[in-house]
């Protein structure tokens, strides 16, 4: 039987419950007082290649590309479980840079299973875990929301509009994964043996292939604030119809 060997990609997001703000004229977001935590779409693949590990014998590697800043991200995924992590110590700005350094790594490690989800909950591109497939010459299942693999064979479901497709496929094999890979219940929490034995893992800092950027950022724009809410009197029919087409002007 097949040994996987899997990569998890993880992305270092701000939490949904922090304040964003933008700096330089709305052309750098601005980390001050910014909690960020590991992106919730690869919590998922992460939790699946947890139970792989556990039930298969698979090895379990995390890589993120960032700065050092990431650095606490990779090890709560350590904490969760996984073997080792890689940080590709370069800035994160660009989908495709970013996908070529992962395919790098990819390329010089072995893996034959890769698990990502299916976008970063801050820039929401999903745009990386299908370039990596693509330099990688993987297949390549996106939307994933189940995956179970018997040796080299590998049945994922994934969400299309209005229902779900069951794939068969084999390994090499990168995936996309989002709620459904696994179960909220099953997300898991750092123990505190977790934690401590985190510490003694390997978190290596490889330097980047100097991927060139595809995309640059013009600038930001917060989302406009909702206006109030207007009640109208559940007898009074005439004014909710003028003020749905002279304000709402949804009729």
């Amino acid at each position: 039987m097949i040994s996987m060997k899997i990569l998890v990609c993880i992305s270092h997001v701000p939490d949904t419950t922090s304040k964003i703000n933008f700096t330089e004229n709305n052309t750098k977001f601005d980390n001050n007082g910014v909690q960020f935590v590991i992106n919730p779409y690869d919590e998922f693949a992460l939790t699946r290649a947890m139970w792989f590990k556990e039930k298969q014998g698979a090895t379990v590697t995390v890589i993120n590309v960032g700065n050092a800043s990431t650095e606490p991200t990779l090890r709560k995924a350590l904490a969760i479980g996984a073997d080792d992590a890689i940080r590709v110590n370069c800035e994160a700005t660009d989908g495709f840079a970013v996908a070529k350094e992962i395919a790098s790594v990819i390329k010089n490690g072995g893996y034959n299973l890769v698990l990502a989800g299916k976008e970063s909950s801050d820039y929401n591109g999903a745009m990386v875990p299908g370039m990596v497939a693509s330099l990688v010459d993987f297949s390549f299942i996106n939307a994933c929301i189940g995956l179970e693999i018997e040796g080299e064979k590998a049945t994922a479901s994934r969400e299309i509009d209005g229902g779900k497709e069951v794939i068969s496929t084999s390994l090499p094999l990168v995936i996309a994964g989002q709620k459904g890979l696994v179960e909220e219940k099953d997300l898991r929490i750092p123990n505190m043996r977790g934690i401590m034995m985190a510490r003694q893992k390997p978190l290596n800092v490889v330097e980047p292939v100097n991927s060139e950027n595809a995309t640059a950022i013009a600038s930001f724009e917060k989302l406009e604030t909702k206006s109030s809410c207007k009640m109208i009197d559940a007898s009074n029919v005439e004014e909710l119809v003028h003020l749905l087409h002279t304000e709402a002007k949804v009729i």
